[in-house]
């Protein structure tokens, strides 16, 4: 009897954990739902034209509605500005956010950044709208994604890409400069995204 309950009690504790294990899901989006990537130059497409920004290359790959609204030069801090006028316009299922290169590159303390993420994905999730968040590289010689996005996604419980950024970004065939991509390497961004989306369950 007693090895019974020990056994039961093991199995409801495996069964607890796998459940604070299994990352975070999105909910299946229909065919007419709209995706916002929300970024800067990164999302923006800057080192490749705009049909080979990822969100046009995500848009094909899905058959969904991608829009770009991606703008060069955002930081947290100007995003959070123009966020809500594009949440209004384009009402939004699912936006795709991928800001924080800027407020590296222009040595914005890393608490102002986390907590600017943190207010973005508030207001996204007031809309209505689900959050994936993309994580940047910080811009130097193996630089790695900053721990405050694992952070902020644990925190927040949202799915968090990252790693792609990262991975195009240390491949020269894959960069137009040192901190953009070329077209193949937005394709290669669109391609993961496409596969993180399924995995999530959203497509």
């Amino acid at each position: 009897m007693l090895s019974a309950q020990r056994f039961l009690v093991a199995l409801v504790a495996l069964f607890l954990l796998a459940a604070c294990e299994r990352a975070p899901t999105l909910l299946k989006l229909d065919s007419h739902d709209v995706i916002v990537a929300f970024g800067d130059s990164l999302t923006h497409g800057t080192g490749a034209g705009s049909e080979a920004a990822y969100p046009a290359v995500l848009a094909t790959l899905t058959g969904r509605t991608v829009i770009n609204a991606g703008v060069a030069g955002d930081t947290t801090t100007s995003g959070l500005e123009r966020l809500p006028e594009v949440l209004a316009e384009h009402r939004p299922r699912l936006v795709l956010l991928c800001l924080g290169g800027n407020d590296m590159l222009r040595k914005h303390p890393a608490a102002v950044t986390e907590n600017n993420l943190r207010l973005l994905i508030q207001t996204i999730r007031a809309s209505g709208a689900e959050v994936m968040l993309i994580a940047v590289p910080a811009p130097k010689l193996f630089g790695g994604a900053p721990d405050f996005y694992a952070r902020i996604a644990e925190d927040m419980g949202l799915p968090l890409e990252a790693d792609v950024f990262n991975d195009v970004l240390k491949d020269s065939r894959l960069k137009s400069d040192p901190i953009h991509a070329n077209a193949a390497g937005y394709r290669v961004v669109a391609e993961r995204l496409a596969e993180f989306l399924r995995e999530a369950g959203a497509l």
